[in-house]
């Protein structure tokens, strides 16, 4: 003989299932189909499905819930006269307390984005001992800066402002002049390979003629 307890019409052990459900569905007071009652009801009170169902089925016949079917799906709700009239007066304050709610509610989100806002500044920011070191190495930093300086203001062979003006018009000289003259030279052996039968490589190579592109050497911008 199997010593497994069997399960009442009722649904639960010694029919508890309907009272709980019962008492379950009036606390929500909402639609649930059997597979919600069953997960949300399962753990805390250790039903099974089929007890489930058919504490449901049996609540239904008895009147204490409503059950509609939408396609292949049972829904079931508590009877909505178990809960009494309520006047007008009270839905109108219960929707003034539920507007004051929604209100402090977005109140709340707008200051928990602002703070998640701060927060995550505040992570990429640096930490105070990481500051405190960031402000000791750009002392050091500053510090040497500081000897070079008074090092070269201090050296005795200083170039005044003359003579790099002075320096910077030679180099303008010297890189017109050289412009000039490689474009005289260009324009000449043009002329000369226009005549000439074989290649200007050849003719470079015979004369002996180096250009600046054998050197990799590049006329400087003025």
């Amino acid at each position: 003989m199997s010593g497994r307890v069997r399960e009442s019409p009722a649904g639960g052990v010694g029919g508890g299932a309907a009272a709980i459900l019962l008492r379950y569905l009036q606390e929500q007071n909402r639609p649930h189909s059997a597979q919600d009652a069953f997960g949300n009801l399962q753990r805390e009170h250790g039903l099974g499905k089929t007890a489930v169902v058919k504490a449901l089925e049996q609540l239904a016949q008895q009147g204490k819930i409503k059950e509609k079917i939408y396609g292949k799906q049972k829904i079931y709700f508590p009877d909505q006269d178990h809960f009494g009239t309520v006047r007008d007066s009270e839905l109108k304050a219960l929707d003034n307390e539920i507007s004051e709610l929604s209100s402090k509610v977005q109140t709340l989100q707008q200051s928990c984005r602002h703070m998640e806002s701060e927060l995550k500044d505040l992570n990429g920011s640096m930490t105070t001992p990481e500051m405190v070191k960031e402000i000791e190495e750009l002392k050091k930093d500053c510090a040497s800066y500081t000897e070079k300086l008074e090092r070269i203001k201090s050296a005795a062979n200083h170039v005044t402002p003359e003579e790099k003006e002075k320096v910077y018009n030679q180099k303008k000289l010297y890189c017109k002049e050289w412009r000039r003259r490689k474009r005289m030279a260009t324009e000449l052996l043009d002329a000369i390979l226009e005549g000439y039968p074989k290649s200007k490589k050849q003719f470079f190579e015979e004369v002996g003629i180096e250009t600046d592109e054998d050197y990799n050497v590049t006329l400087p911008a003025v």
